[in-house]
């Protein structure tokens, strides 16, 4: 079933009529298509999608399960949707409230009528879910991730700078195959690795720890790892601290799987640092999903009550972080199912000295 049909499925479900959809990432999601403009108007058996005259040729090749439509001054979107709702008899369209904003929901009411109704979760829980076509696609943006890893290793070394490294990694994952970079990579050593999302600097790479959190995009799916490396030869804490980070993930890992809550997983986790005395020192959620974007549905956090689905794919990456010392992050990816979970990251978790 393509994802336009499964989103109808789920549509068929709730008392609306149909969905309004303007987000760009769901857009593509329902579509297979990227643009930066357009809007897919979705009933329980109609589907058009509109667009301007930038995309409306390639918008005509790509998409096959939905009608398409040009829009322009004299035929603007909402002119088009307002049709379509009277052509389709609708009284209730759900829409996206966490990317329409309140501004914008005013000048739709006004445009079409006070139809529109919540709709976002219904997204989010079937994006959180996927397929095995899905994962497929995840799996090879952290191929490219994983290769383009392996290609900066041996350029590594003290007298390179944070902003230098960064550069080299975005160079090495367009080269190895990415489309894009997921997020700006995030380059950290020395006293500066206990910044959990410090911006590469000016600053000589020197002795001690170095975290490197990367992403490639590839088909628009993001990949997401996390590597603590040290510059030298560690002290006895240092080392302590990394196996600490490293027997967390595990156990988080362990716990981790379909139908548990997501605060359960980073229980697992949360529970081995702060038995090493370093629970203060860990202050962002054991992992988060990951697909279209970088940063999605579920949530493994204290706050993540509700059960984790089958097919999601997250992030694991606890981290200990002591400020003006050193910081330590080991980052992964899970496949979950109801038995447990598939860890689709093949990189070495063993401390690398350089």
């Amino acid at each position: 079933m393509d994802t336009l049909s499964k989103i109808r499925e789920e549509l068929k479900k709730t008392d609306l009529d149909a969905l309004l959809i303007l987000g760009a990432v769901n857009r593509r999601y329902a579509t297979g298509f990227p643009s930066s403009d357009g809007a897919l108007f979705l009933t329980r058996s109609r589907a058009v999608f509109l667009t301007d005259s930038r995309y409306i040729e390639a918008a005509q090749n790509a998409i096959k399960n939905a009608e398409v439509r040009l829009v322009n001054s004299v035929q603007p979107y909402s002119a088009q949707i307002k049709q379509l709702i009277e052509e389709e008899n609708v009284s209730s369209v759900g829409f996206e409230e966490d990317v329409m904003s309140w501004g914008e929901h005013k000048k739709w009411t006004e445009k079409i009528g006070g139809v529109l109704r919540p709709a976002q979760k219904l997204l989010t829980d079937l994006r959180a879910r996927k397929s095995r076509e899905e994962l497929e696609a995840l799996k090879a943006a952290q191929r490219i991730a994983e290769a383009s890893f392996h290609e900066i290793l041996p350029l590594i070394s003290p007298e390179m700078t944070e902003k230098e490294l960064a550069a080299e990694l975005i160079y090495r994952l367009l080269r190895c195959g990415a489309d894009d970079i997921s997020f700006d990579p995030i380059v950290v050593s020395g006293v500066r690795s206990s910044m959990p999302h410090g911006v590469p600097g000016d600053y000589k790479l020197g002795k001690g720890f170095l975290t490197i959190d990367f992403g490639a995009k590839k088909n628009g799916w993001c990949s997401d790892t996390t590597r603590t490396l040290c510059l030298g030869e560690p002290t006895e804490e240092m080392r302590r601290v990394y196996d600490t980070v490293l027997r967390a993930q595990e156990a988080g890992i362990a716990a981790a799987r379909a139908g548990v809550p997501g605060r359960e997983v980073d229980g697992a986790a949360r529970k081995v640092i702060e038995e090493a005395g370093y629970g203060a020192f860990f202050g962002h959620g054991f992992g988060h999903g990951l697909g279209l974007e970088v940063h999605e549905a579920p949530t493994l956090s204290p706050s993540g009550k509700d059960a984790l689905p089958v097919g999601a794919v997250v992030s694991a990456e606890p981290g200990i972080y002591l400020p003006g010392r050193f910081g330590v992050r080991i980052e992964d990816v899970l496949y979950l199912t109801e038995d447990g979970c598939e860890n689709i990251t093949a990189l070495p978790k063993h401390l690398i000295v350089v």
